[in-house]
């Protein structure tokens, strides 16, 4: 499958029936090594038997399946879902609980007593309502509840999903007609879980040409639902909204020692997102889950390498329950994990994942979204690419590809072009990336409630899309993805007893009270000792938004001595604060050449004391500055959304608060659309060029000494040492 050759290999293209000729085209002017199918296509045998050609196909394990499901409603996937929140008028109150969500996707589950399994709260008081005090109109799917008027309630209530989120999304953008609704099953009930291993070993005789099995994915989707619209209602990447069962609770409670609540998967409507300050219970349950699905997921494994295939789990669709960074998945035994690369962030989270291979889909798909007449698919395309390819040079997927409909792509020379040269280029920096170890200034660390579980996993609500109150952050880790500096994730149990000496800077950043953030840490005495004393002691703490935010003793950041600044919130107006200098020449800023973007602004940030070096200063409030504290540096700042600016401004930052300012111009462009990545071993380095124009500047080697290059829009060249 792998080759050396920069023109063949490492690459995986879609394909699909009657484009035989162009399947064989296609694989030749892009060095193709592997052909899939995607969600609505078939290889037929004729592109199979395509010779030097890995055939990866697709295994749905929860879905495709509805004969079975058919005959077996009761094993059907489930969730908890809130309804809406509904205030009372009256000591009567109907509560219309599905009537939000669409009734293609869910119906509510009658066949479990909603007596039982279900809760109606009172939202003004917390409390559960009595089973007494309200009762079903399955008919009308209606609560009527006594109710105490001007009291706010909401039913929790279980459903069948049924009709697989991810199909009906596919069905809704590819506008696809007559075709059956997939409904999905749950592998938590005995007579499920036999079928889809007798299911798979039928399959793996049935399906001889097949060299790699990928599973899409395994038995869980995360959290999508949508609206009586058929838009998205609800979507977390991260969440465990669709893993819930009657089954699933009896069986945690048997290990765990304690029932399991509706609310604790619902979460007052939070639905546990992954800002939310995890509780014991959903961690518990993430846990119990992540067994079930690893020893659930290893069977199917061990049957594919009975038939002498590999195994690839797609890192999305029905992914959750097997974590990539959690500690059980590599007990599930697979050859590799394939993902969707979006940006930097994406290709990290896939690629530092521990696996005999990793796999990257790249943008866009080849679906009529975007391959339509009139529109120019190169240019997200190039986003894309740019985006990504500074992240491979830290750690490189061993191989990309791109998923969709082939023949849709075709339409498109020019498209095709340039994703030629992309794979080209991948090559070549997969060569030597893979033959030596990235030269690294600094070992940053990120914590936040979920440290390791969420490697490269930070601020993500939806895979990689925007949204208005994570970009401030989401932008750091971006930058991070492909700066030279090596990057952990902690939280914080991690540094409860001292901070690990090969830490040489802490990010703490997030808006106040969520898990990223971290809460309620804060006024934890160890935690804030510590982190202090790591400080103290030389190392350097970066806080955006509101780092150690949790108003407590006085503070409203818990580090503020360290930092340099505090909120106000209204309750010290009567305190004055006469520190508002600002410092216009500091190592730091040294790069700002635009105006500065630092996201979502928070407000009524202020000095501590004359100590405290401002670095920007408007509208009477702090967005910028940095702090000696002992023998350490803090440096805080409002938000940083990625961009070129961004990242030098980081970089530097890093750089100023581990002392290291003099290695800086080590491998380094003076231009801040250039990066350097340097691979000492093999004596050369790479100049980058991250925009869309030509690029000359000085660059430096080293040892520092400078020489001026020319890089291209978009390009990249190899300098030997």
């Amino acid at each position: 499958m792998e080759s050396s050759d920069n023109k063949k290999g490492r690459l995986t293209l879609p394909s699909e029936e009657n484009f035989y000729d162009e399947t064989l085209e296609m694989i030749e002017k892009l060095g193709a090594d592997a052909i899939r199918d995607s969600d609505g296509t078939k290889l037929p045998d004729e592109i199979k038997d395509i010779e030097n050609v890995d055939i990866y196909t697709n295994f749905f394990t929860a879905r495709d399946l509805n004969d079975f499901a058919k005959e077996n409603k009761k094993e059907w996937s489930r969730y908890y879902l809130l309804s809406e929140f509904v205030t009372a008028t009256s000591e009567s109150t109907e509560i219309y609980f599905s009537s939000k969500y669409y009734k293609e996707q869910i119906e509510p589950d009658y066949d479990y007593d909603p007596k039982k399994w279900w809760e109606v709260i009172d939202r003004t008081t917390g409390d559960i309502v009595d089973t007494d005090n309200w009762q079903i109109d399955k008919e009308k799917d209606v609560v009527k509840i006594k109710s105490i008027p001007f009291h706010v309630y909401t039913v929790t209530f279980l459903a069948y999903g049924i009709w697989d989120p991810v199909q009906m999304y596919n069905y809704i953008t590819n506008s696809w007609k007559d075709i059956e609704h997939q409904i999905p099953i749950d592998v938590r009930y005995e007579k499920s879980s036999k079928y889809m291993e007798e299911r798979l070993e039928k399959w793996l005789i049935d399906n001889p040409k097949t060299d790699v099995v990928r599973f899409t994915t395994f038995f869980y989707q995360f959290s999508l639902v949508f609206n009586e619209n058929a838009l998205e209602k609800y979507v977390d990447w991260f969440g465990y909204t669709n893993s819930i069962s009657p089954e699933t609770m009896i069986a945690f409670e048997k290990e765990y020692g304690y029932k399991l609540r509706p609310e604790d998967i619902v979460d007052e409507g939070y639905y546990n997102s992954t800002f939310r300050v995890p509780s014991k219970a959903y961690r518990d349950y993430m846990e119990f889950t992540q067994k079930y699905v690893t020893c659930k997921a290893k069977k199917l494994v061990e049957l594919v390498h009975k038939y002498n295939k590999k195994a690839v789990m797609f890192l999305g669709d029905h992914w959750i329950g097997t974590e990539p960074y959690g500690k059980y998945f590599k007990d599930i035994g697979l050859d590799g994990v394939v993902g969707s690369v979006g940006d930097g962030v994406t290709l990290r989270l896939i690629s530092d994942i521990e696996v005999p291979f990793t796999e990257g889909r790249f943008l866009p798909y080849f679906f009529p979204d975007v391959f339509y007449e009139g529109n120019d698919p190169t240019i997200e395309a190039k986003e894309n690419w740019i985006k990504a390819r500074r992240a491979l040079f830290r750690k490189p997927l061993d191989r990309i590809g791109y998923g969709g409909y082939l023949s849709l792509a075709y339409k498109f020379p020019d498209f095709i072009d340039y994703i030629s040269k992309v794979a080209d280029e991948y090559r070549k920096i997969y060569d030597t990336v893979s033959k030596d170890k990235p030269y690294s200034k600094a070992k940053v660390a990120i914590l936040n409630c979920w440290g390791k579980i969420r490697t490269w996993g930070a601020y993500i609500v939806a895979h990689g899309k925007w949204y208005k109150l994570c970009y401030s952050y989401i932008g750091i880790i971006e930058a991070l993805s492909g700066m030279d500096v090596d990057v952990e994730f902690i939280d914080f149990s991690d540094i409860k007893n001292g901070v690990s000496k090969d830490i040489d800077v802490i990010i703490n950043a997030g808006d106040a009270y969520t898990a990223f953030s971290g809460a309620e840490n804060f006024i934890d005495p160890d935690v804030v000792t510590s982190l202090r004393e790591f400080v103290y002691n030389g190392g350097g703490f970066i806080g955006i938004g509101e780092p150690s935010a949790y108003s407590k003793n006085g503070r409203f950041f818990q580090l503020a001595d360290v930092l340099g600044v505090d909120v106000e919130k209204g309750f010290s107006q009567s305190i004055n604060k006469y520190f508002t200098e600002t410092t216009k020449d500091h190592f730091i800023t040294k790069d700002i050449k635009e105006d500065l973007d630092l996201g979502e602004n928070k407000p009524n940030v202020y000095a501590l004391s004359e100590k405290t070096t401002i670095l920007e200063y408007s509208n009477n409030e702090v967005h910028m500055s940095v702090n000696d504290f002992g023998k350490g540096r803090a440096f805080y700042t409002t938000g940083l959304p990625y961009s070129h600016q961004n990242t030098r401004l980081l970089k530097r930052a890093i750089m100023y608060v581990s002392h290291k300012e003099e290695e800086l111009n080590k491998y380094y462009a003076e231009d801040i659309n250039l990066e350097v990545a340097a691979f000492p071993k093999l004596k050369k380095y790479c100049v980058i060029n991250n925009s869309n124009k030509d690029i000359t500047s000085k660059v430096y080697d080293k040892d520092g000494q400078a020489k001026e290059v020319t890089v291209k829009a978009a390009e990249l060249i190899w300098i030997k040492e």
